[in-house]
Order: structure tokens, then sequence, then C-alpha cells
């Protein structure tokens, strides 16, 4: 029997007996995960840093490099996340929805894990732990396959955070790790149907598309970023340019940051050079249309891949529309779904944003760099889901369980 089913058969049996402990019991072990992270730092450092220096020899981009890098201030933001996930309420047990028919019958849903959860990400180690606290706090195991930039890294992360479960006496199967990084053996754990209940992808485009494309395991789907800012005709200025200017160069590396940004044409002539100068500033390539180039000639021309792509680096990408329709249909044909902003004075126009921009996060007045579990309040996410299932949006606790009816009776036969 190969590795793969035999972490699927671990992680089966200990899903069963997860979904059956109790809340305090959880709290306690993700508790004990998060001490033993920082008591452990500089071993998670060390391994660390055998990824950076790969990756650095293979020519990686500073910003793929900022996702991979750990240092300890990151490390105590894992820690703390994974606090804040052991504190929220357990949804496990909740009973919702419940009424009484006419034959007497109490019929209600209660919230129960989705049993065995399949992860497969790319260079992100924090997601190793943001995915193993949300598991186990809704009573999943969960089999995770980082990608191999990240392998050491993961190692280390995985073998402390399951030292804590077997000091807590939690089924060892509960967390495991795929350390074949080889194509071949995610593509057997996409179709590991007899063992894993759901999968969810958590990376780039490629990776997202090759798990919808090759999965015979249900699928969530998690969504790249290509995000809009629009400025429209009636705004602050200044507004609009903090904004864009922090959704761009806070952490280009974040799926929330923002990408594209439509200007409408009769502010266009007084906020571009002022927004294109900010972003200069920042190290930001900017590119834009024929207008934008004949506006602020130090503007590279866009191509029309520009508008389909997500960067993830220092580079932003201007259009100049005519009016809010045009914006919105803009961000309609080219957005990922993913979370898009208006910088506006005028209520109708905000709603009407609001109304027909169909992306998972619409903001007005503010920074798309909110779309995040933690900023909502979520705690850690497991990912941010664009498809239009049970899962939208960042996916935190609820998002990781199903439901079952329960119905209770005195007798009653059909």
């Amino acid at each position: 029997m190969n590795e793969l089913k035999i972490k699927g058969q671990q992680a089966k049996k200990a899903a069963y007996i997860l979904g059956s402990i109790n809340s305090e019991y959880k709290q306690k072990a993700i508790i004990k995960m998060a001490d033993y992270l920082i008591q452990h730092t500089e071993e998670i450092l060390q391994a660390n840093q055998l990824d950076v220096k790969s990756a650095i020899e293979k020519g990686t981009s500073k910003t793929m490099l900022d996702r991979l890098m750990l240092n300890s201030d990151r490390i105590k933001d894992m820690a703390n996340g994974l606090r804040q996930v052991a504190n929220l309420q357990d949804p496990i047990g909740e009973i919702q929805n419940s009424f009484k028919r006419p034959n007497g019958l109490q019929i209600g849903q209660q919230r129960v894990p989705l049993g065995v959860i399949g992860i497969i990400y790319e260079a992100r180690p924090n997601v190793t732990c943001d995915a193993v606290g949300l598991c186990l706090k809704t009573g999943n195991a969960v089999i995770l396959r980082g990608g191999s930039e990240a392998i050491h890294s993961n190692k280390a992360i995985v073998h402390i955070l399951s030292k804590a479960i077997a000091d807590t006496n939690l089924p060892l199967g509960s967390i495991q790790l795929i350390e074949d990084t080889r194509r071949e053996t995610a593509l057997s754990l996409m179709k590991l149907n007899e063992y894993i209940d759901v999968l969810i992808p958590r990376g780039g485009v490629g990776l997202i598309k090759a798990v919808v494309k090759n999965a015979t395991v249900p699928v969530i789907e998690t969504g790249t970023g290509n995000c809009h800012i629009y400025v429209d005709e009636v705004c602050d200025l200044n507004m609009a340019k903090s904004i864009v200017v922090n959704a761009k160069t806070s952490r280009p590396s974040a799926c929330n940051a923002a990408e594209k940004l439509l200007v409408n044409e009769n502010v266009a002539k007084e906020f571009l050079p002022t927004i294109v100068e900010a972003l200069h500033e920042k190290g930001v390539e900017v590119r834009g249309n024929e207008m934008v180039t004949r506006i602020v000639d130090s503007v590279i021309l866009a191509s029309e891949e520009d508008w389909e792509k997500e960067y993830l680096d220092y580079v932003i990408a201007i259009k100049v529309v005519k009016d809010i329709d045009e914006a919105i249909s803009h961000i309609n044909r080219y957005s990922s779904s993913h979370s898009e902003a208006i910088v506006t004075k005028d209520y109708d126009h905000a709603q009407r944003f609001l109304k027909h921009v169909n992306s998972v996060a619409v903001y007005v007045n503010a920074s798309t760099r909110f779309t995040d579990g933690e900023e909502f309040g979520f705690g850690a996410e497991i990912g941010i889901s664009t498809q239009k299932l049970h899962a939208r949006g960042p996916m935190g606790l609820k998002e990781l369980t199903t439901i079952k009816y329960i119905i209770q009776g005195n007798g009653q036969i059909r």
C-alpha cells in the first residue's frame, strides 16, 4: 500500500475521533501548538533558511521570497493566529433552522465536520499553521501537500504541531504532510476519493486550474486576485491616493493587493500625475492605456494581457474610463471575482457599484487589503473562495463544516 493510502486511512480514522471531541479539548491542543511554535522558533527559522537559500539560487522574485520567508515576528503572528482560532466559538454541534412538522416531527440542522480535508498549496509556510488550526477546531483531519519551495519549513512546522497533538493525546493522523513534492503525487492526492472528503487548492492560477481540471475529489476553489480600484468623478482624491498606494504596496504578493486602477476621465488629468508619482516613489512599475500614457509620459503602454494578469509584484495597470458603468463592465469582464473597491462621494454610485460588481468582496472607500479572515474577525483563514457554492470569500470555521439533519419524534410512522 502506498504512502498516500496509508495517510488517507490514518486521516479517516482520526477524523472519526476528532468529530466527537469537545471544544475545550480542541482549544487546549491548539493553544499548545501555538506555545510550541514559539518554543521552537529557532528550529523553524533554520529550516526556512534552507528553503530561502534554495529559492534565491533559483532566481525567485522578491515578492515570492516574501511569501516564503519567515522571521521571529511572522512566527509570533502564526502563533497568535492559532490562539485566535482556539478562542473562537466552536461551530460543531450547533443546531440551526429547527422547525416542527404538523405530524410532530422536530427537524433541525446540526453543524458537523467535513471529515478529511486535503490542502494543496504553494510557498506559504504560514498556510500550514492556518490550515491545521482551522481544521482541528472544526474536528477535521487534514492532509497537507505544500510546494517543494517550502518543504523544509513545512516539515519543521508539522513536526512541531504533531508533537502538540501527541502531547494532548489526540490521534496522530489528525495532521499529515505529504513530503513527496512531485507533481505525480499531487495528482494522485487529487483522486483519493476513498479517504478525502474535500480538496482545497491555495496558490497561483496554474495550481488552481490544475486541481480543478484533474481532481475527482470535490474541490472548493480558491481564487487568484486580479483586484480593481475605481476612482469616481466625485471623490476625495487624497483618500483615493491613500487607498490605492496601500492596496498596491502594503504587500504586493497578497491575493487582495490591487492590480488594476480605473480612473474616471473627469478627474484623470488631476489625479493621474499625483498617483503615478506616489506609486513610482514606492517602486511600482505603472502601465496604462493610451489615454493614461498621454497624460503621464512615464507610464508604459499596457497590453491586452495586462488587464487579465495578477502581477503579485510591484506592477499596476491603469485605465481611464468614461463613467462608472464602463468601470463596472471592465471589472466584471477582467476581474478574478476577488476584491474590488470604489472611491466616491456619490451615494448612488456607491450603491450601483455594490449591486453590480460580481466579486466576493466589494468595498466603498476602503482598501482591498482587508479581504482576509483575520481582518473580517474569522481568525485565520484557509483561503479566499471565489466560487458560488457554500463557501464564498474568506473561509473560516463555518466554511469547513457541513450539516446533517437531526429528526426527533415520538413514534411517528409514514
